[in-house]
């Protein structure tokens, strides 16, 4: 690199350009930042997350057409792949939270919104009161459904169990998905943890 503080310079613009300089770095990382979100936007899936989405896409039965499957499954694993590196393990976290979700007529995108919340996407997160999995089931809902073997670790399981049981509340509730995730959380009477499903919904899990 070049020194600013060459022989033919005056003191005054020494002075000048060590004033400057902060402000060139800010306008250089702004420009970089803007760059670098533009590229992540535009960045092609590579082979082997295009192998497993091409599978995915195939077997998505809870998508209307093939299209739509790779529009949603590529954006969301952009967006996921921060959280859970394996893509075929991330596909397939989405690939069965949208099929859960439209089986029991959720949204899918806040299904995400909900495992962002309780378990940030770990599959084996096991909370102090024993919830277990990305959507923290509580493990005496396997008795309650005479399946006490089930494994609550298993994605599709887990998956199956927390869209379900969430349907069930926002019936209960007649509709009002902050009572109703209320009561999922066990938070019945208080607004925390709905809004900060609905923070997560709105920064990081809305749809395009």
């Amino acid at each position: 690199m070049m020194s600013l503080r060459s022989s033919g310079s005056s003191w005054t613009e020494r002075i000048g350009l060590r004033a400057a300089a902060p402000c060139f770095g800010v306008l250089l990382l702004l420009c970089l930042s803007l760059t670098s979100a533009r590229a992540a936007t535009q960045e092609r899936p590579d082979d082997e997350l295009r192998r497993v989405l091409v599978q995915a896409v195939q077997s998505s039965d809870s998508f209307e057409d093939r299209f739509d499957a790779e529009v949603w499954l590529t954006d969301m694993s952009r967006r996921l792949d921060r959280k859970v590196a394996d893509p075929g393990e991330r596909l397939l976290i989405l690939k069965t939270a949208h099929y859960e979700a439209r089986r029991a007529e959720l949204p899918p995108e806040l299904v995400l919104a909900v495992i962002d919340v309780e378990s940030n996407f770990d599959r084996y997160a096991l909370s102090h009161a024993g919830a277990r999995g990305l959507m923290q089931v509580m493990p005496f809902w396997l008795d309650e459904i005479g399946r006490p073997g089930d494994d609550l670790f298993d994605i599709r399981t887990n998956l199956r169990l927390g869209c379900t049981i969430l349907r069930h509340y926002l019936d209960r509730e007649r509709g009002n998905r902050g009572k109703a995730l209320a009561r999922y959380n066990g938070s019945v009477g208080k607004t925390w943890y709905p809004q900060r499903v609905f923070q997560a919904l709105a920064k990081r899990w809305y749809r395009q």
